[in-house]
């Protein structure tokens, strides 16, 4: 579930429902930046315990069903996928099937939410997001200045023991973190031009921190998502198609165009010229590429990395070769449909900073989702869904009230 703008129309009925709805959309404003920069797993949880609290809310509309129709039967698909598939961990919690199928409901859930939330209170709850976003930035900052040792400090403080280098990597990570939810949190509700001063601080904590603590990714994150922001504003129904495009082919053709690097004969030397993160990362994907080819329809089965020895590392670090790794031909399609259908979504028939704002924030998701993260990760699954619940609250909100 990760970036649509599944919104109510504006003019919603306000009643008891709408105001519980908003109270849960500011206590979670309140809490992502600290979960952000300091346990990130927490996301998992915390979009979970949206999805409980707005269940009265929970609705399908019209629009929704072609979306929900391919994410059932993907579902239903890896359920099938277990049968064969060599990963069987034998803690029930640890079953990736069960972790996806009680987050699908849920995550709607939430995102229903965000439509039927009191529209003041959705204001409310964005103005407090920005705000705590600049202050995740303003922690990045005093970690870039202090080494990390202010963030293990905290983290011992308020959490747990924390080696220094360990404490950097995390601050490394909690960049990434800031570089996806950024766009559509601070630059969609942007009504006053002094708010971009808690902009420029999230952003420049995110770079500095991302550069100085070896996370390339969120560096790249920001020119792309500035890109994709323009064009989505300038062609705002041209945008989204191109979006939703590209995302659908990565997720369709990405093994081919490992494929056509490796039979070019300059694949092994790349892997080895380059920086060691990213030659890792090569070597991951090659590896993935001759297993896709031994079971190219119906893939090894669900969450099957974790099972295929040494060449990778507990996942491909690329989404779209998990998926076909995983769950084949039949996944790759239902992946491709998932993000046409869902970014299409995004499309105006005149420009939205809104929905440009949110497109920015899909950019870097996939963008970390190509070259970072495991597909099945519970707290990346959940940060992907807060982008949707942030989409909905940007388009159901108080247009008489200052959102930051």
């Amino acid at each position: 579930m990760t970036a649509t703008a599944f919104a109510q129309p504006r003019g919603a009925a306000r009643d008891g429902v709408a105001v519980w709805c908003g109270w849960v959309n500011v206590g979670a404003a309140v809490l992502i930046p600290l979960i952000g920069w300091l346990s990130p797993l927490g996301f998992a949880p915390l979009l979970a315990l949206m999805g409980v609290l707005s269940l009265p809310a929970l609705r399908i509309a019209d629009d929704d069903r072609p979306v929900l129709i391919v994410l059932l039967g993907a579902l239903v698909w890896g359920a099938v996928s277990t049968t064969w598939s060599p990963s069987h961990p034998k803690q029930i919690d640890h079953r990736v099937i069960i972790q996806v199928a009680l987050a699908l409901p849920l995550f709607w859930s939430a995102i229903c939410g965000a439509r039927r939330a009191d529209p003041r209170l959705n204001a409310l709850a964005l103005h407090m997001l920005a705000w705590g976003l600049a202050f995740h930035g303003l922690m990045l900052l005093a970690d870039v200045f202090t080494n990390a040792r202010f963030y293990q400090a905290l983290h011992e403080r308020f959490l747990a023991p924390i080696a220094i280098d360990r404490a950097q990597t995390n601050v490394g990570h909690s960049s990434f973190i800031l570089a996806v939810l950024w766009p559509a949190a601070m630059i969609g509700p942007l009504s006053r031009y002094r708010q971009l001063v808690l902009l420029a601080v999230a952003i420049l904590g995110t770079v500095l921190a991302a550069h100085v603590f070896d996370a390339d990714a969120p560096v790249l994150a920001f020119p792309l998502s500035a890109i994709v922001m323009l064009l989505v504003w300038v062609r705002p129904r041209l945008g989204p198609r191109l979006l939703a495009g590209a995302a659908a082919a990565a997720a369709l053709l990405f093994p081919g165009l490992v494929w056509l690097l490796r039979i070019s004969g300059d694949y092994g030397l790349l892997e080895h010229v380059i920086p060691y993160s990213w030659g890792m990362r090569m070597s991951y994907w090659s590896h993935t590429l001759d297993w896709i080819s031994q079971e190219p329809v119906r893939g090894w089965g669900l969450d099957a990395s974790r099972a295929m020895g040494d060449g990778i590392d507990l996942h491909p670090h690329n989404a779209a070769l998990q998926i076909w790794l995983e769950l084949g031909l039949v996944g790759a399609v239902a992946a491709a449909a998932f993000w046409g259908l869902s970014l299409i979504r995004l499309e105006r028939e005149e420009p939205s900073l809104a929905m440009s704002a949110v497109a920015g924030s899909v950019a870097a998701f996939l963008l970390f989702a190509w070259l970072n993260y495991g597909v099945w990760q519970q707290w990346w699954m959940a940060l992907g869904g807060l982008i949707p619940v942030l989409a909905a609250m940007l388009e159901n909100r108080g247009q008489n009230v200052k959102s930051t």
